[in-house]
């Protein structure tokens, strides 16, 4: 599997983390299933991106690498997603890509033009198989770029020949960099070891030209051998239907998001609508999405420590994977969770002998569903003296049926970020 990566000129923003929180979760499933899946993500290090914000803020090219690196390592680890198996710079691969291009124009699908190399798109005969537009309508549809250099207006750059002041790297054709759609076209064929791949994953808007154009090298490349078998693209986000742009004052760091949510509801709030779907961001709609996230949290803390023991067949267990082995179908896997917990709590507030087991199998299942997801439900944090000399107060008080008291007692823990609720097997409590 391999999915299209940051371009390290910028923090990442909620864009981003819907596209790694979403694929995090796709490989975490299909290892659940039992696949053996082996994950590449790429960092995209050298573009026009990167080097126009060193100029904006008079920092180097490589100052500006390195510092967003590390911010973009930063919010994968406060997302809670996992690395990818591999995770390639493309400086790390341009003399492969120079020997790529230099295969691509033996074939005759490439062409050199005053230390510039461009990929001429008429060539390959089916070009545009994946967006479904002929060529024709992608010269119609889009913005391009007069280049004297080009053959074609549509043909699109393999090697930029360099500039004043830009980062260079030797090749045949002069010094310069490598155009951005054959970074991902060679850094996923290398690092899967395949002609072919099984998934390709990115944005919506990867479709064209990115992805359109990666299928055009790869398979010029190996004789027309299917690039991927799947393209999974996420839908894109946008911020009280808007398209989010710093120039409308609405771009949303995940660090501005994690001021006031953890990365628990930040994921379940890109979960609650399928993966292909677009989602608009609120803050409102955030308030929400936490209300339902404390519905499992507050469970979890009812239920026992899930057992060691053989797993028992569950219907909702059923029912879940059979909602994500629909094309990941989170919306509904979701359902079948919230109906279970829904039915646990009926469970615990029965009073009833011998539930002890069930209510520990439902621990075990919430525990394979936070695997899936990537959740990390908050722990209870121990308690002080004082926190607990308060609770073991209150419990004597309605024991006394002292409810003035309790009532008391209750707000006390309150001021402290402590919730009690009173249920029929006695007081329970939660970090607030």
């Amino acid at each position: 599997m391999y999915s299209c990566g940051v371009t390290v000129y910028d923090k990442c923003h909620i864009g981003h983390a819907r596209s790694l929180c979403v694929f995090d979760m796709m490989r975490r499933y299909l290892k659940y299933r039992g696949y053996n899946v082996r994950f590449v993500r790429n960092i995209t290090d050298v573009d026009d991106k990167i080097i126009n914000k060193g100029k904006e803020l008079s920092k180097s090219f490589d100052d500006v690498v390195r510092e967003n690196i590390d911010a973009y390592r930063r919010d994968l680890k406060n997302l809670s997603v996992d690395e990818a198996d591999i995770e390639p710079r493309a400086t790390e691969y341009i003399p492969k890509m120079v020997v790529f291009i230099e295969k691509l124009i033996k074939k005759g699908f490439a062409y050199e033009s005053n230390g510039d190399v461009y990929y001429s798109v008429r060539k390959f005969e089916d070009y545009g198989k994946l967006s479904g537009q002929s060529i024709d309508q992608m010269i119609e549809a889009t913005r391009i770029e007069q280049d004297p250099n080009k053959r074609d207006p549509l043909d699109f750059a393999l090697w930029k020949g360099v500039k004043e002041d830009e980062k260079s790297w030797p090749s045949p054709w002069g010094k310069g960099r490598p155009g951005w759609h054959i970074e991902c076209s060679c850094m996923s064929m290398n690092e899967l070891g395949s002609d072919r791949i099984d998934i390709h994953a990115g944005g919506r808007d990867l479709i064209f030209p990115h992805h359109e154009n990666e299928i055009a090298l790869s398979e010029a490349l190996t004789g027309n051998k299917p690039f991927a078998k799947y393209w999974i693209h996420h839908g894109l986000l946008t911020i009280n239907g808007q398209k989010m742009a710093k120039s409308l004052e609405n771009f949303i760091t995940l660090d501005e998001v994690f001021e006031r949510y953890s990365s628990d509801v930040l994921k379940l709030f890109f979960l609650q609508s399928h993966y292909a779907s677009p989602v608009d961001f609120s803050w409102e709609r955030m308030e929400e999405v936490k209300k339902a996230y404390d519905r499992i949290n507050i469970l979890i803390e009812k239920l026992p420590e899930a057992g060691q023991g053989p797993r028992t067949p569950l219907l909702s267990r059923d029912e879940f994977q059979s909602a994500m082995d629909d094309d990941f179908n989170t919306p509904k896997a979701l359902s079948v969770v919230f109906d279970f917990v829904n039915e646990c709590n009926k469970v615990i507030e029965s009073g009833e002998e011998g539930k002890e087991a069930a209510l520990q199998e439902a621990a075990s299942f919430l525990v394979e569903v936070s695997g899936i997801f990537g959740f990390n439900f908050i722990k209870k944090k121990e308690l002080s003296q004082e926190e607990q000399e308060l609770l073991n107060g209150r419990i004597e008080a309605r024991k006394n049926k002292d409810f003035k008291r309790s009532d008391e007692l209750r707000d006390l823990l309150q001021d402290k970020g402590i919730t009690v609720e009173d249920t029929k097997n006695g007081q329970i409590w939660r970090r607030a």
